[in-house]
């Protein structure tokens, strides 16, 4: 189909068709959109638009939009559809696409999707259902194409014909030995290019595998560094039990950054895209953060309450605190994205912590330094050189610390098991304010002589 150069937006041309009911048009203007396009569009519909909308589109073509849709999306449109509807969309959908949206269900309509699925389509949704949330388990595919060590490349060639149609991929086939251990893989490649005769032992590589209940994110990263297009899953007993393929493993590398990007901004991440989003749920990720960081600030009023004679003497040092406070706060996020980023990539690791802190402190006092020495020379200019001594003092302590601190806490929070993000950015910011006031007023009066 050509492409269609839109001057007016798709979401538009819908919405004006819908206000006018002009299905005529609309079944015209959604035969010409291709998925990719008509996904965004309907997202930024609303419920009752989107759901009219989506019936106008063809069975194929509306399964193909459904998948592109965030899971909670679904959710939301399919209690917005028949019964029939939605039945022929789940049962369309590949075993762990199902389980994702059954997430998103009320507890009362999984039962009776799964029940109008085939045995077959059912099993396969109740394997990947039974691993915990989180899990690779839960994200890997059990439709797969498998081939034996002692098969000879015909073999295997005519194993991948039988079943290419219920395989998710077959570029990458898992070799399996005894009881259905993983011995290798052999890409479809070189069983093609390969004399027919040639038994896929001699054609194998070494698999990369990961164990069905490891952390998703940590085995969909093993995934795209390696370049591998499918990775096998399996079992306590190595036992192949699924496939994860390359774009599920970006899909969850995607969804992961969000979650972090969000929380390192004092956010909730949004299940939904922000317009399809309702406002109530908009709320509600941000209010919790809002308040553990405003009951956060008041650590900053009570050092500021306790060091209210000595702002009485020197009002002066009243016009540095938003300074200091706000370059510590800022060299604390920078080490701790920092710090954070090279945990998701596997530079570092907990054990790592020693010389993290190390490389922090070193990072926090040449930064201080810089910032100290152009800080006492503003501050003796305008005001004595006793001030700037004090600024200049007080950034190199503030800096050194905030990236000591904004360095270790993601390595510390990786420890204990907790998303290194909730302790990033606005737990940080939070403790640098406090503790650099009460360094910044410590110095003063050491300086001054208060």
């Amino acid at each position: 189909m050509a492409s269609t150069v839109r001057t007016t937006p798709l979401d538009e041309q819908l919405t004006a068709l819908l206000a006018v009911e002009d299905l005529t048009g609309m079944n015209a203007l959604l035969a010409d959109a291709a998925p990719e396009e008509l996904a965004p569009a309907l997202e930024r519909l609303t419920p009752k638009r989107r759901a009219v909308a989506f019936r106008l589109l063809p069975k194929d073509r509306a399964l193909a939009v459904f998948e592109e849709f965030s899971p909670a999306l679904e959710g939301d449109l399919v209690q917005s559809l028949r019964d029939s509807e939605v039945a022929a969309l789940f049962a369309g959908l590949e075993p762990d696409d199902r389980v994702q949206l059954l997430d998103e269900l009320p507890a009362a309509l999984a039962p009776r999707l799964l029940r109008d699925l085939t045995p077959k389509e059912r099993e396969l949704t109740a394997t990947v259902l039974g691993y915990p949330k989180g899990s690779i388990g839960r994200r890997m595919s059990p439709e797969y194409v498998s081939v034996r060590a002692e098969h000879t490349a015909r073999e295997a060639l005519e194993r991948v014909r039988v079943r290419v149609d219920d395989a998710e991929t077959v570029y990458t086939l898992p070799v399996l030995g005894a009881e259905r251990h993983v011995e290798g893989v052999v890409s479809l490649r070189d069983l093609m290019r390969a004399a027919p005769g040639t038994p896929v032992a001699e054609l194998m590589v070494e698999a990369v595998v990961a164990a069905a209940e490891e952390d998703d994110e940590t085995a969909a990263r093993r995934c795209a560094e390696r370049g591998l297009l499918a990775l096998p899953i399996v079992d306590s007993e190595t036992r192949l039990v699924g496939i994860l393929t390359i774009d599920d493993a970006v899909r969850v590398l995607q969804e992961e950054e969000s979650e972090d990007v969000a929380r390192q901004g004092g956010v909730e991440p949004l299940r939904r895209p922000y317009l399809s989003t309702p406002i109530r749920e908009i709320v509600s990720s941000r209010i919790v953060w809002l308040l553990v960081l405003a009951i956060g600030a008041t650590l900053t009023v009570q050092v500021l309450s306790v060091f209210e004679e000595t702002l009485e003497q020197v009002t002066v040092l009243a016009l540095f605190v938003p300074l200091l406070i706000g370059t510590g706060g800022n060299t604390g996020n920078q080490a701790a994205t920092t710090v954070t980023r090279a945990l998701a990539i596997d530079d570092v690791r907990p054990r790592d912590l020693c010389r993290v802190l190390s490389r922090e402190f070193r990072s926090g006092l040449l930064l201080g330094a810089l910032l100290g020495l152009l800080g006492f020379a503003i501050a003796a200019l305008v005001f004595e050189p006793a001030i700037g001594l004090v600024i200049g003092l007080t950034l190199v302590a503030v800096c050194t610390m905030a990236s000591t601190v904004g360095g270790v806490m993601p390595l510390v929070a990786r420890a204990i098991r907790v998303d290194p993000a909730v302790f990033s950015n606005p737990f940080i910011t939070t403790f640098v304010d406090a503790i650099g006031l009460v360094v910044y007023f410590l110095i003063a009066r050491a300086v001054l002589g208060l």
